[in-house]
């Protein structure tokens, strides 16, 4: 955290290009805060001082709640250093008998194993079946609270009054989204009406999304299997919708907005080029009125996506292709 300097580009329709020592990154929206990514995935919350040039950050690290089940995390390549030496030291004593293994010890360590990895693409999918707490904002301005929510009184009247400068800064001190980031995702948070939030979302697919599953022999020995492009694809689907419904779930909670627009971002092939880029997957505009009226333990949360406006393209066997923006103006 610390006081800082920096030098903005205007690149239209709100969208800002932000020069510092420590690299480029794009953030929107006009006034008082910015949440913004730069090259290295670090998600910074900013609060600013108007036409000052001076701001206030906050920054958090990406991480992979998933990584020990993909072998996407941060130590891969330490687990797959430490694979090969294994199998270097298993062709040496290729010679000497293996111990006798409890073949129905080996099955139940390897159920359990299934069993975890199952658990977490339940959590992959179940991001939206939870959600922060609603905050009452009448509640706290008229001194109704206890505990934490009273460190909010400050703000509580102009939050009731709209103020916009005051919705970034209880962002900034709330984090709404920061338990969202070990999903490995980013987000930009920008507004100029107190009636919406517009949200950029980093999805990260390759990094949470196992492109394996673990399978047990009759003999209980563990072989990973590739998933089918359309299971695959249908998990990336669930993933983001889960998490876009989740941003809208935990924004309506914190602030008294009436509708979120949120865009989904993620590493698309372009065919013409050969490259993976980064491009608007989804886009939604969710409102108020209508998420309150769901069940969010029962629905799908890709068919509950689309039940709202919905910008999307996708098909099972090749995933999402790049769609238009929503506009929130």
């Amino acid at each position: 955290m610390g006081l800082n300097f920096r030098k903005s580009i205007s690149l239209g329709k709100g969208l800002k290009l932000n020069l510092s020592k420590s690299g480029p990154s794009v953030s929107f929206g006009k006034s008082g805060l910015r949440q913004s990514i730069n090259l290295k995935g670090q998600a910074r919350t900013t609060v600013g001082i108007p036409g000052t040039g001076i701001y206030y950050t906050k920054t958090n690290n990406v991480k992979n709640i998933v990584g020990g089940l993909t072998g996407k995390g941060k130590d891969a390549k330490s687990k797959k250093a430490a694979k090969k030496e294994v199998e270097a030291k298993n062709a040496k004593t290729k010679a000497i008998a293996a111990p006798k293994v409890n073949n129905e010890e080996l099955i139940k360590a390897s159920q359990a194993k299934i069993e975890e990895f199952a658990a977490g693409i339940d959590a992959i999918k179940s991001v939206h079946k939870q959600s922060d707490g609603y905050i009452d904002w009448e509640a706290i301005a008229n001194g109704a609270v206890s505990g934490q929510l009273k460190e909010l009184q400050p703000f509580a009247q102009s939050i009731l009054a709209g103020d916009i400068d005051s919705y970034f800064k209880v962002i900034a001190e709330v984090g709404p989204f920061d338990d969202l980031l070990d999903y490995g995702s980013c987000f930009e948070v920008g507004t100029d009406d107190p009636t919406k939030l517009e949200i950029e979302f980093q999805v990260k697919s390759e990094d949470i999304i196992p492109t394996e599953y673990p399978d047990m022999k009759a003999n209980g020995e563990i072989v990973m299997k590739e998933f089918t492009k359309s299971a695959y694809y249908d998990l990336v689907q669930d993933y983001v919708s889960s998490t876009m419904l989740r941003v809208a779930r935990d924004t309506f909670a914190l602030l008294p907005v009436k509708e979120v627009i949120i865009h989904a971002v993620d590493k698309v092939l372009n065919p013409a080029t050969g490259n993976d880029e980064e491009v608007t997957i989804v886009s939604a505009k969710v409102k108020r009125d209508a998420l309150a009226t769901l069940n969010f333990e029962r629905i799908d949360p890709s068919d509950c996506l689309e039940s709202f406006e919905t910008n999307v393209k996708f098909r099972k066997t090749t995933g999402y292709a790049p769609v238009d923006r929503i506009l929130a103006y």
